[in-house]
C-alpha cells in the first residue's frame, strides 16, 4: 500500500511539473509575442519618420534660395471607417504609401499647386496591403506651408 502511494506521489507530481513548465513556457512566449509586436509598430512608425525627414530635407534643400511660400510639409491623418477597422501597422503602412505619392511637391510654392489635382491622387483609390484592400476617401484638404490631409479608409469585402 505504501509503494502505491509513492508511486501515485510520483505521476501527481511529474504530471504537475511538466504542465507547469508548459504553461509557463506558453506564458512566456505569448509575452514576448506582445513586446515584439509592440517593437514593430514602433520600428515601422520610426521608419516612416526618418523617410519622411529625409525626403523633407533634400527638397527643402533644393528651395533654399527661393523666397516663396513653399511646402514643407506633408501630414496625413487616416481615420477607418466601419465595423472592420484597420490596426494601427495597416494605418502607418497606408500613411507611408500616401505621403510617398506626395513627396513631389515638397519645396514647390503652394500657389502653384492646384488642390483638385492633389485630392484626386488619392481620392477613391483601392489600396491593396496584405490580403486587404481599403478604398481611400479625402475628407478634409488643408494647403498651406503644411499639406494635410484626412482620408478616410473604409475595408472593401
Amino acid at each position: 500500500m505504501g509503494k502505491m502511494k509513492s508511486k501515485y506521489f510520483l505521476i501527481s507530481f511529474g504530471t504537475g511539473l511538466i504542465a507547469g513548465i508548459l504553461i509557463g513556457a506558453t506564458a512566456l512566449t505569448i509575452l514576448a509575442s506582445y513586446r515584439m509586436d509592440k517593437l514593430y509598430e514602433n520600428l515601422a512608425a520610426l521608419e516612416n519618420v526618418i523617410n519622411e525627414k529625409d525626403a523633407k530635407l533634400k527638397k527643402l534643400e533644393e528651395s533654399i534660395n527661393t523666397m516663396y511660400f513653399v511646402l514643407q510639409d506633408t501630414e496625413i491623418i487616416v481615420e477607418f471607417i466601419g465595423e472592420d477597422a484597420g490596426d494601427e501597422i495597416d494605418r502607418i503602412e497606408i500613411e507611408k504609401a500616401i505621403k510617398e505619392k506626395y513627396t513631389e511637391l515638397l519645396g514647390k510654392e503652394v500657389k502653384s499647386i492646384d488642390p483638385d489635382l492633389v485630392v484626386k491622387v488619392v481620392d477613391q483609390r483601392i489600396f491593396k496591403l496584405d490580403e486587404k484592400e481599403y478604398r481611400l476617401r479625402v475628407s478634409k484638404l488643408l494647403l498651406s506651408e503644411t499639406l494635410k490631409l484626412w482620408v478616410e479608409a473604409q475595408l472593401v469585402e
